[in-house]
């Protein structure tokens, strides 16, 4: 049977939580929608062709012909995995119209190692909150509606090269223990949902002070955050989204948010964790 198309919803997520740098994510239930149908090619994009020939060369199916369309809720460029959106959407509908040549998690590891870091891929292939490791091992947790996730989401885009530039080449051990002591403790949080224990567990000094240069308002959002009732907050991936986490008063931790980043055309977003991950919504023969 030959599978003419597939359409693809893939979450938008966020990624480190502040100090679980590389490896801490969440499903957002903000999605982008991916269509992919045999066919003529479109002129080639550079994300979309090396995925589309790392799928190729893994599976050894016949490369053919295909368009593409991608629309939906998750902005470029603002630390919620859009770039992931792109990729995994491509990687699960060719696996679709190919006859599933690789499992889930094959499709989860090679669209990790396309993206350099397994930080929004993990969350946006299995849902939930993931621990992930650079050898492809992923810990996932469901995560109770209850949880809240109040986005600001800025007007203006923040690569992820240009946020990797301004960390430092090196780390004190103090400030490396500091972050890991955090990103534990919030992995224990999620895996009890215990959600108060994520009360000041967000703290981090391995990105996020050098990334306050390029987001100057970034401290006093998330101090706004807390002072309306967030459990705590903290750059979506490399921004310029920040993200908090709150089990009460999400309107109000929103309004703080926004007035204290004293930008008039950021948009805010009140949403929860999708626990689904990756899915085909329809394939068509």
């Amino acid at each position: 049977m030959l599978i003419h198309s597939a359409k693809v919803q893939v979450p938008g997520t966020s990624a480190n939580l502040g100090p679980g740098f590389d490896c801490l994510g969440l499903a957002l239930s903000v999605h982008n929608i991916l269509v992919l149908e045999r066919g003529e090619s479109q002129p080639p994009e550079p994300m979309i062709a090396q995925a589309a020939d790392a799928f190729f060369r893994k599976t050894g199916v016949l490369p053919f012909p295909f368009q593409w369309s991608i629309s939906g809720e998750v902005p470029r460029s603002r630390g919620l995995g859009s770039s992931v959106t792109v990729r995994l959407g491509l990687l699960q509908a060719l696996n679709e119209i190919a006859g599933l040549p690789l499992t889930p998690d094959a499709v989860f590891r090679l669209c990790a190692c396309l993206e350099g870091h397994p930080d929004n891929a993990a969350p946006a292939a299995f849902g939930g909150f993931t621990v992930a490791r650079g050898n492809g091992a992923v810990t996932r947790f469901e995560v109770d509606p209850a949880l809240k996730i109040v986005l600001l989401i800025p007007d203006f885009e923040t690569e992820t090269s240009s946020a990797r530039k301004v960390m430092p080449p090196h780390l004190s051990i103090a400030d490396a223990v500091h972050s890991l002591g955090n990103a534990c403790a919030i992995t224990a949080a999620f895996a009890t949902k215990n959600y108060a224990g994520l009360r000041g567990a967000f703290s981090d000094k391995i990105h996020q002070p050098y990334r306050t240069q390029l987001i100057p308002f970034l401290p006093k959002v998330l101090a706004a955050a807390e002072e309306a009732g967030a459990l705590g907050g903290f750059l979506s991936g490399s921004g310029s989204t920040i993200a908090a986490v709150t089990l009460e008063r999400p309107g109000a931790v929103a309004q703080a948010m926004a007035a204290a980043s004293g930008l008039s055309s950021a948009t805010t977003k009140i949403t929860t964790v999708d626990n689904l991950g990756v899915k085909t919504l329809e394939i068509h023969n």
